[in-house]
Parts: structure tokens; C-alpha cells; sequence
């Protein structure tokens, strides 16, 4: 078998040559700043941020994958900073420089011009001449009827007699289709301090008004995130006939400190400290949460503590001067959702 040479044109040889040439200069470079090319590498893959924004990655896998990335090596630069820090801490001991306060919604709020001061002559006046007055004095007892909106269900029905547990001289009355402006004048007739109304929406408590009694006021909360006791893990045994104590925390403001004086009127000025239960009013950005435990001393400094319930979260919508009121009452403060809300480091209470 016969083989041909095929010739080849001048043009292709010297294309071929050409790509087989070695570039002199990028090798040059190479060979003398080969240490160069690798720091500069090493420092690019340690830059943060990047040069480049992650949303410029169209690739939504490779984005995720630079930003968790980025994530883990801001992490480690901040442990390395705590670690650094407590070295120094430890080096200089008492000369030490303070630690660093960390930022949040409540240490960063919004100054408001009604905040209580404990020496403010025209608070001390009005509480002294406030609805409250009499009992703060020791003239009064609460006494407080509960009862529900038409036709309660079972959740709401023993939502209201756990509450009676909870508060002293409690008692519960179904409503039986009454008006409440029918029920405040049979309430004062019967010595009663304060009405508590819980109604509900879809099987669940949602709201409750609490008027206090012979002259108001009245506030409007709306309620949430309400646990049961035999929903709540761990939980202690059913809560003695002792007066507890009531702790109110977080209430700073005019409006937030007639609040707790009214969520404290509910309970005897005295407690039983020989029961060892703590009712708990936890203002914290305008949601009062309640906790009901039961405490035990271990030590001189350790304190066990154990939750009893029920546990809800409060929300004010509205306090109304004097008794309930729907159509003809005057309203001392209405919770305006898009103009008292529009600011997140503002607060009410």
C-alpha cells in the first residue's frame, strides 16, 4: 500500500510554530516573582469582604456557597477578637477597660417625656388621689368576678378557672347572655373590686377586659400565646389558697404605671411568704408577659424555681376612664397601630 504525503502549507507550519513558542517574558516573571504570585493568592482568598458583591453571582448554588463562606471566616475573626480581648482583660486585671455593652431594641430606646421619676411630686399626688388610692391604703380588699363572652367553650372555660387559682378571692360566673353594663351594678352591689371578662375567637381567648370597680378605669388587652397547665412541661403541682407576690417589672411610663397599678390591685397587699409563689408582670416592648412559679431556697445563693401556670402574653388596645363603656365612654389612651408602631425603639408603656 502506497502512502501519500499531503503537503502542508506554509501558514499552518508557522501557527503551529507559533503556538508551541514559550512566552519568554511570562516565564521570566514567573521564575522571579513566583513567591509574589502565591502571597497575593493566599491574601485574596483570606479578603473580607470581597472585592465583588455576592448578588452579582448569578448562580444560585455557588452564591450559597461563597456566603456561608464569608460567614464562617467573619465568625472566626470574631472569636479571635473575644479570645484577644480576654487576654487583655486578664493581663490587666482591675485597670482593665470596661466590656462592651451590646446593642438592643430596649438600651437603645427612644426617650419619652412621660418616664416616672420615684421623687416627682405630681406623681406622688396622683397616686394618692388616683382610683387606686383606697386600696394602696388598706382600706379595700379586691374581690374579683370573672366570667366570659356568650356561649364560652372549654378552653376558655378552664382558661377562667386556673386564672381563679392564681388570683385570691377569685370567683367564676358564667354570663348567661347579660349586658356588662348590667353585671357592673350587680358586681358593686356585691362588694366586687374588679370585673374580668375573657372573650374568645375560634375556641381561644383572645381578648380581656379588666374594669376595676366602683369607678373605672377600664383597659382593653388583647391576648396571645395563652398555655394551660397541663400543656406545660414540667410543670409544678396545683398552686396552694396563699396570698403570692407579685412583682411588676418594666412599667416606666404615666401610662405604664397606672397599668401596674392596677395589675397590682388585683392581689392582697400582704403576701403569704410561708407559700412561696410569685405572680410575675413582665413589661418588655409594650407585651406584658405573666408567669405564675412557685420558688424554694437551696442555698444561700441558689434559688430553684418552679412554673406552676397558667402562662399568656398581654397586648393594650385601650384604657378607658370609668367603668365599661362602648358607646358614650371616654378614652384616656387608643393604641394607633401605624402611628405608634411606625418607630421600633418607641415605647408606650
Amino acid at each position: 500500500m502506497d502512502i501519500t504525503e499531503v503537503p502542508v502549507s506554509k501558514d499552518v507550519e508557522s501557527k503551529k510554530k507559533k503556538n508551541k513558542r514559550p512566552n519568554k517574558k511570562s516565564e521570566d516573571k514567573v521564575e522571579d516573582s513566583g513567591v509574589e504570585v502565591k502571597e497575593e493568592t493566599m491574601d485574596a482568598a483570606v479578603a473580607l469582604p470581597p472585592t465583588f458583591s455576592l448578588s452579582e453571582i448569578k448562580n444560585k448554588q455557588r452564591r450559597h456557597v461563597m456566603f456561608m463562606k464569608l460567614k464562617q471566616e467573619k465568625r472566626k475573626l470574631k472569636m479571635q477578637m473575644k479570645k484577644k480581648r480576654k487576654k487583655e482583660q486578664k493581663a490587666l486585671g482591675d485597670k482593665a477597660p470596661p466590656k462592651q455593652v451590646p446593642k438592643t431594641i430596649e438600651n437603645q430606646r427612644v426617650y419619652d417625656e412621660t418616664t416616672v421619676d420615684a421623687e416627682d411630686e405630681e406623681v406622688a399626688f396622683d397616686e394618692a388621689t388616683d382610683e387606686f388610692s383606697a386600696y394602696f391604703n388598706g382600706l379595700t380588699n379586691p374581690k374579683v368576678l370573672i366570667t366570659t363572652s356568650d356561649r364560652p367553650r372549654g378552653r376558655t372555660v378552664k382558661f377562667c378557672r386556673q386564672l381563679a387559682t392564681v388570683i385570691p378571692d377569685a370567683h367564676v360566673y358564667y354570663r348567661r347572655g347579660l349586658a356588662l353594663k348590667k353585671i357592673i351594678p350587680q358586681c358593686v352591689a356585691r362588694n366586687f373590686t374588679y370585673l374580668l371578662v375573657i372573650n374568645e375567637d375560634r375556641r381561644m381567648p383572645n381578648g380581656l377586659v379588666l374594669c376595676h370597680l366602683p369607678e373605672g378605669p377600664t383597659a382593653h388587652f388583647k391576648v396571645s400565646s395563652v398555655r394551660l397547665r397541663k400543656e406545660m412541661k414540667r410543670r409544678g403541682k396545683e398552686p396552694t389558697e396563699h396570698f403570692p407576690e407579685v412583682i411588676l417589672n418594666n412599667f416606666s411610663t404615666r401610662l405604664g404605671h397606672s397599668i401596674g397599678r392596677m395589675f397590682a390591685a388585683l392581689f392582697p397587699q400582704k403576701p403569704h411568704f410561708v407559700g412561696r409563689q410569685v405572680a410575675t408582670f413582665h413589661n418588655q416592648r409594650d407585651f406584658v408577659f405573666f408567669r405564675f412559679h412557685r420558688y424554694i431556697f437551696k442555698n444561700e445563693k441558689k434559688v430553684g424555681i418552679q412554673e406552676l401556670g397558667p402562662r399568656f402574653t398581654l397586648k393594650l388596645r385601650s384604657l378607658q376612664t370609668g367603668t365599661f363603656d362602648s358607646k358614650f365612654g371616654e378614652y384616656e389612651w387608643v393604641l394607633k397601630r401605624h402611628e405608634m408602631d411606625a418607630c421600633r425603639r418607641k415605647f408606650q408603656l
